[in-house]
């Protein structure tokens, strides 16, 4: 450490980067070994730290055994090709390295002039993915659309809700808050953000309704149809409806044209989630899932669930954007600048709810550079090829079944056991290290959940999975 300033030198910096790389490098080549769940107790991660702060800079080298020492026990390993749990969150080397990039930067890029490349770079790459998902065009920058770089889904679906919501009020609600009349619609299966946007924009959890599912756990049409009439009867007023591409307890897909048909003779919002399986439309024969997405006024999916781009990375698109800027938009004088009045650039801060925003594009840059879409579309097709096994082998043994079809990635089953004995299946295999599964609820009933898309997951990590999970359902 340099005794003169207390900052790292550059030649200090250069010769610890090294070190941090080795470290992640050998995390991940010893990754498969460790166990997937963390085996701590509550409280273990804080009693092994100092009560307070040093007062003096300590070494380096000290700092990283206590990453071993101390931090990697608590650690869950979601990058681990055993990790089947809640929905994939991977990373890779380029999206890794583009990360780091993005820090040395150290951008903040809330206007084009704060960094020009930090926005442009980000409006090219997301008009890149416009066609390798098959989107439509309107969602493209040189259209009347565009896409935006936010940190989850959740925000996403905020931003739809207000633009919506401003929308439906002629901008009046941003002026004078809500009249407590608007009414927005998910499907019962929808991810609980809705629920939580809902609160944040103050439409109130009350003024969420969530429309029944058919026997798939998709949004029924008809009853999204006779809820709206219901609720205009009683003076009510709908204003949004978001339909979901892969439910997060089962990947259910919500029927896209016959939603967005409703949306476009009752004039409202409709925006699409996502989240997960977006990806999957990297892949031509996968783009069924999004019929109907050509209705759309919002659409969003996370590149850092499996577009091995790490965490936070979530694509957010509109149809009009000008509906979304006018309902953001704010300009304090400090923030005045040429560039911006010009009408010429873009100023991602008017796209979402923090003023301050990271480089994010760089790594997702990184990513479709490095894997090109040839690359990516291979991990993609392997992953759902080795669900579709995985689904094979639970409908071939007589003591499992499967809960919920399954069309890409996930797999829902029961062992055929009670609620008990599917609970107590889930406890000992995650207890065990050598794997990681979680549960949902589908018709009232405890599944367990078998996703498929970590990075590295390969054949054997789900052929010793099976294997585990048949040993332990046998001694049940």
């Amino acid at each position: 450490m340099s005794q003169t300033t207390y900052h790292m030198s550059p030649d200090e910096f250069r010769e610890y980067g090294h070190q941090v790389v080795n470290w992640v490098a050998d995390y991940y080549k010893n990754l498969e070994q460790l166990p997937v769940l963390s085996q701590v107790r509550p409280g273990d991660i804080r009693r092994g730290l100092p009560a307070g702060a040093p007062f003096e800079g300590e070494k380096f080298q000290t700092i990283l055994q206590d990453l071993d020492r101390i931090i990697l026990p608590g650690i869950t390993h979601w990058q681990s090709p055993n990790f089947f749990a809640y929905f994939p969150a991977n990373a890779s080397g380029p999206a890794i390295l583009g990360d780091l990039v993005s820090s040395a930067l150290g951008v903040q890029g809330m206007l084009w002039a704060t960094s020009p490349a930090c926005t442009e770079l980000e409006t090219h790459v997301l008009d890149w993915l416009v066609p390798m998902l098959g989107l439509p065009s309107k969602f493209l920058s040189s259209e009347a659309g565009g896409g935006v770089i936010q940190d989850t889904a959740s925000s996403s679906s905020l931003c739809a809700m207000l633009a919506a919501r401003e929308r439906a009020t002629n901008y009046a609600s941003n002026r004078q808050g809500g009249h407590g009349r608007l009414i927005a619609y998910t499907s019962n299966q929808a991810h609980s953000s809705l629920e939580k946007a809902a609160m944040v924009c103050g439409i109130g959890a009350d003024n969420l309704r969530l429309v029944d599912v058919d026997e798939h756990f998709a949004m029924r049409p008809d009853a999204l149809s006779r809820q709206l009439e219901d609720d205009r009867g009683q003076g009510l007023q709908p204003f949004f409806v978001s339909a979901t591409v892969g439910t997060t307890s089962s990947n259910a897909l919500d029927p896209l044209p016959e939603i967005g048909r409703i949306c476009a003779a009752n004039d409202l919002w409709f925006h699409v989630d996502a989240a997960m399986s977006g990806t999957a439309a990297l892949c031509p024969e996968f783009r069924y899932i999004q019929e109907g997405i050509e209705l759309a006024d919002s659409y969003t999916f996370n590149p850092h669930k499996w577009m091995f781009t790490n965490f936070d990375c979530n694509c957010f698109y509109v149809a009009d954007r000008k509906s979304l800027i006018d309902t953001l938009s704010i300009l304090p004088e400090y923030l005045r600048n040429q560039a911006s009045e010009s009408g010429s650039v873009i100023d991602y801060r008017d796209w979402h709810i923090p003023l301050g925003r990271r480089f994010r594009s760089l790594k997702l840059w990184f990513v479709i550079r490095y894997y090109g879409i040839e690359g990516l579309q291979f991990h993609v097709r392997r992953h759902v090829e080795l669900a579709q096994q995985f689904a094979q082998w639970v409908q071939q043994d007589n003591r499992f079944e499967m809960a919920a079809p399954a069309p890409l990635n996930l797999v829902c089953f029961r062992h055929r056991g009670d609620d008990g004995s599917n609970e107590e299946l889930m406890k000992r295999l995650n207890r065990s290290g050598d794997l990681y599964l979680t549960h949902t609820r589908l018709d009232g009933r405890f599944t367990l959940r078998f996703c498929v898309g970590q990075t590295n997951t390969e054949q054997r990590h789900v052929e010793r999975a099976w294997q585990k999970i048949q040993q332990v359902a046998a001694e049940l």
